[in-house]
């Protein structure tokens, strides 16, 4: 039955001796199309960090990649309407880095109402406080913040740094999700990062580091 078969989807049977043994060299096109191998995962995991009052990370942050991506996974507060923030470093002057920000939140209730619109009492304009990205969380037993905050070339030394941050928070009966952006005016390379809620102890919830591969 084999030796009837002379082609698989356009390529010669003679010509594949052992699939498994066959380099990209000797395989020169699969279905017509030029074959390299399947691209790696452009997020490389650097760090986890860990702490009950704030998690931070000091080290892996430099001009090894040009986008940070941060991820936290359920970050639970001890106490009750918090707001889950972060502040950054260039490793000199501490995590007091001048911020311009701007907010935005939309929510639906179990109930159905919904609303959408800016936060203006959380923005920032050339301030040096830490940036709430999940006001109001609670602490209900099953309620936490999730989400992402994206960091755009921290070691330059000609731009100042952009962010932005998407991230969700289940309070009560509702589903809030919270828009955040801004820039930290420094022209120093920025190397340290942190978060924590804006009143006591993290209780639970992971946050990891990632790097994005360089195009």
């Amino acid at each position: 039955m084999a030796n009837q078969i002379a082609k698989v989807n356009g390529i010669e049977i003679a010509d594949i001796a052992n699939i498994n043994g066959i380099t990209d060299d000797n395989l020169a096109k699969l279905n017509g199309r030029e074959f390299t191998g399947a691209p790696p995962d452009d997020h490389v995991l650097l760090a986890t960090a860990t702490g009950a009052y704030t998690r931070s990370f000091t080290t892996s942050i430099d001009s090894t990649y040009d986008v940070y991506e941060f991820r936290f996974e359920n970050m639970h507060p001890v106490y009750n309407g918090v707001g889950f923030q972060f502040q950054v470093s260039d490793g000199q002057s501490g995590f007091n880095q001048v911020m311009t920000t701007t907010l935005w939140r939309e929510y639906t209730s179990e109930s159905g109402s919904a609303s959408f619109g800016y936060l203006s009492t959380l923005d920032q304009a050339q301030t040096q406080l830490k940036q709430q990205i999940s006001p109001g969380v609670t602490n209900g037993n099953d309620e936490s913040t999730s989400g992402i905050l994206t960091l755009y070339a921290p070691s330059s030394t000609a731009y100042v740094k952009h962010f932005v941050a998407r991230t969700n928070v289940s309070s009560g009966t509702y589903c809030m999700g919270y828009h955040t952006a801004g820039y930290i005016n420094t022209t120093s390379a920025i190397t340290q990062i942190a978060f924590s809620f804006s009143t006591g102890t993290i209780q639970a919830g992971q946050i990891k580091m990632y790097g994005i591969a360089k195009a």
